[in-house]
């Protein structure tokens, strides 16, 4: 027992972390690797640990012990004995479960030949473990039969899957509670010859950071079974499209990019022309507006989910069997939409990275991403980055402001959804806007909102330009252009400006409305203004007091308050000074 330590470990698997504490921030980059925040109130903060948290965790090298020795060496009280127990079988399970290249006699391979089928081993480590995956009413359908003897070869407690079935049998498995460690090697793709510069294209020295070497590093590995595919974690503004391009460089092959919007496709080709030796030439862009594919191809997923008709196929999903891509980068891998699912499931030879500021996903499917895309293979604190300087230190305060008396009645006869859009769209909300762009000056600003009628009006009212899902893409990389120049001080956004978008100047975002909880949108729309920079970052959050916006705001500010970030909270009347 050790009562000036910051950490309460309860017998729920809840951690409870007292922020006021000597040890706080130390203790919440620990946790970081192995446990999920829930709830972030002023002074205890309440952490989960979950079978996936501590799965992402022991795929890294994040063992049971260290997890163990994280919540002794930080916890108040004696770490109960039953969650060091749980802590250590369910790390246990991770590689209890292996797919394993299925190795056939001579006969069997003309056999397959002829069938044209290819198979895998599905190991299990023991007969209960073995009988068990058999037993799953869901699992033993892909289950061709099971394998031969030891005589033959074949390890004991295998099973054959179709090589096919690969990434399914994956996501069920990791449902049913075991986490397969595929130790398969991956494909090569078609050779691609690939060089990072020296220097840009621009002349200026091409500086690779240390951190986003070991991110590239820990995703290849040695090239091997069991490497070459998952997921790096990194915040907004700290280089993600320069690991995606060193993990180019170390495999030199044919590759698919796949990023949330025109915009960031733009994007990806500068960077690559500025610091690679690829040209004009080899890259192409898949999007609403060119369809080319080359040896370096840069598609939307919005173009890659669209569909003639709701129930009919995915056209443009033939992109992913074009070429003979040897690696296929997810960017805002946590953005990846439900359908793309499918098609990565069939894509398990192929070395493949996400990409993302968070895993965090609203619709519970981190485990897809993990099963399907690859577990977490690197992740940094934000403070961490930001102590380096290398993100920009950052102040987030959130203003709450008093909904108008005519109002009221509107908001308390009003259904869950239109509340939501009364308290967002609070008109006295605009003044407040104007006095903010008032007060910092020195600033280059971006309003970003939910609601489109809003945001045309603040546009308006401060003669700024505005950025939507309408506006035409020539005309929003002309405006994304005029705002990085300094020839725009002032950027009303809507939701498009959430991803991927490089503003490496703005340096204060108001936030007028959100998309209701959405943890991942409030780390994307603070990313906007992380770049780094010698001033102190501020991100402005406008909300209605008393209203459901107040209780979305605290579940939005859950992931930033696990990576170190308060919020001040400033209550406002009408007609002050803030």
């Amino acid at each position: 027992m050790n009562l000036e330590n910051p950490l309460i470990v309860q017998g729920d698997r809840s951690l409870l972390l007292d922020v006021h504490a000597a040890l706080a921030d130390e203790c919440r980059n620990a946790l970081i690797p192995f446990a999920e925040l829930e709830k972030s109130p002023e002074h205890l903060h309440t952490y989960k640990l979950t079978p996936l948290s501590l799965w992402n965790a022991a795929s890294a090298g994040f063992s049971a012990d260290d997890a163990v020795a994280v919540l002794e060496k930080f916890a108040r009280y004696d770490v109960p004995q039953a969650v060091v127990a749980w802590i250590k079988e369910v790390c246990s399970r991770f590689g209890k479960i292996r797919l394993l290249p299925y190795e056939e006699e001579e006969e069997e391979k003309e056999k397959e030949k002829a069938s044209k089928e290819q198979f895998l081993l599905l190991v299990a480590e023991n007969e209960s473990i073995y009988k068990e995956i058999g037993a799953n009413t869901s699992v033993k359908k892909l289950l061709s039969f099971a394998g031969p003897s030891t005589s033959s070869g074949t390890p004991v407690n295998s099973y054959l899957i179709k090589l096919t079935d690969r990434g399914t049998i994956k996501q069920l498995l990791l449902e049913a509670g075991w986490p397969v460690k595929d130790e398969v090697a991956l494909t090569d793709g078609e050779a691609l010859e690939f060089n990072l510069r020296k220097e840009t294209a621009g002349g200026e020295p091409l500086v690779i950071r240390d951190y986003q070497t070991s991110a590239a590093k820990a995703l290849v590995g040695d090239k091997g079974p069991g490497t070459g595919f998952g997921t790096i974690v990194l915040p907004c503004g700290s280089g993600k499209t320069i690991v995606g391009m060193q993990i180019m460089d170390m495999l030199k092959t044919s590759t698919l990019i796949i990023t949330t919007n025109i915009s960031a496709v733009h994007q990806w080709i500068d960077e690559l022309l500025d610091k690679t030796n690829l040209t004009r030439d080899d890259i192409a862009e898949y999007t609403g507006e060119s369809k080319d594919i080359k040896p370096v191809t840069i598609a939307t997923y919005q173009v890659l989910t669209w569909r003639p008709d709701r129930e009919g196929p995915f056209p443009h999903f033939s992109i992913f069997h074009e070429r003979p891509w040897g690696l296929i980068i997810y960017d805002e891998v946590h953005m990846l939409p439900a359908p793309v699912f499918r098609v990565v499931a069939e894509l398990q030879a192929v070395r493949r990275v996400g990409l993302t500021a968070t895993l965090v996903r609203e619709d519970g499917c981190e485990g897809y991403v993990f099963s399907l895309v690859g577990p977490k293979r690197y992740d940094v604190p934000w403070k961490e980055l930001e102590r380096d300087k290398w993100i920009a230190s950052a102040e987030c305060i959130e203003v709450r402001i008093d909904l108008p008396d005519y109002k009221e009645i509107d908001y308390a006869v009003a259904g869950a959804r239109e509340k939501h859009k009364i308290a967002s769209q609070n008109p006295d909300k605009l003044p407040l806007v104007s006095q903010i762009i008032n007060k910092y000056s020195e600033d280059k600003i971006l309003v970003i909102g939910q609601y489109l009628e809003q945001l045309d009006q603040i546009a308006k009212e401060l003669g700024a330009p505005i950025i939507t899902g309408k506006t035409p893409t020539a005309e929003r990389d002309r405006i994304y252009g005029e705002f990085r120049k300094g020839n725009i001080r002032v950027l009303v956004v809507s939701k498009v400006a959430n991803f991927a978008i490089d503003l490496p100047d703005a340096s204060l975002a108001i936030q007028v409305s959100g998309t209701f909880g959405s943890r991942q949108e409030e780390a994307q729309r603070l990313g906007r203004i992380l770049r780094p920079k010698e001033r102190t970052s501020r991100f402005f959050t406008l909300i209605t007091r008393n209203t459901v916006e107040e209780e979305f705001s605290s579940n939005r500010q859950k992931f930033l308050a696990e990576q170190g970030y308060s919020y001040r909270i400033v209550r406002y009347a009408q007609g002050e000074e803030l």
